[in-house]
């Protein structure tokens, strides 16, 4: 199914449709700040295979990420974050930014790679941001990757339906979307490190 939903002011109803697919195990491809995404119910597990199989991730070596609602939620999700690391996030976030931390025993196994870290987002798309708040904890999620030569990423919804509308539940058109993924900043050591530059400058 395709649905569209307004960017700037995302319609509640429609809202509530994409989070019952997921309330129920299904998968959906959703818009963010920086490109599109798959997404489902942290708490489905098979929907969270389901993502792995459709981007060829083995589950226990993926780096998966959380899209949360604000960093209060990441909390309940990782270790403690030390002050350097939450002034960084809280100056960057909202933004195009994924945060590497450490996770915590609140995080389902299937989600656990060897490493013990997730990737965390709360990115600045206020459709993201109404589905997360919705669902009442946060979307497992990874991006959607275009097999085009010359984007690395889809950026058009509706090409999106064509060559997904059988393997997903939903699509949301949200409008174009980006063809640079966000920055990601491991904060598992010492200091946090850029390790992908993306769309986010990272200020510290």
């Amino acid at each position: 199914m395709l649905l569209r939903i307004n960017p700037d002011n995302p319609e509640g109803r429609k809202i509530r449709q994409a989070v019952e697919i997921m309330e129920q195990g299904g998968v959906i491809i959703y818009p963010t700040d920086t490109v599109y995404a798959l997404g489902c119910d942290m708490l489905q597990a098979r929907a969270g295979d389901r993502i792995c199989r459709l981007r060829g991730l083995d589950p226990v070596k993926a780096r998966l990420s959380l899209i949360c609602e604000d960093i209060s939620q990441v909390s309940e999700f990782t270790q403690q974050i030390d002050n350097h690391v939450f002034r960084i996030m809280k100056k960057h976030l909202p933004g195009p930014f994924t945060f590497v931390l450490n996770s915590s025993n609140q995080v389902p196994k299937l989600f656990k790679n060897r490493k013990r870290t997730l990737g965390i987002r709360i990115p600045a798309n206020n459709i993201a941001m109404a589905l997360v708040r919705e669902l009442g904890r946060p979307m497992l999620t990874a991006s959607l990757k275009s097999v085009d030569e010359i984007l690395e990423y889809f950026t058009d919804p509706i090409d999106i339906f064509e060559d997904y509308k059988n393997q997903v539940e939903l699509v949301i058109d949200g409008g174009i979307g980006g063809n640079q993924a966000s920055t990601i900043v491991d904060c598992t050591g010492s200091e946090p490190e850029v390790i992908r530059e993306g769309l986010g400058q990272l200020e510290l």
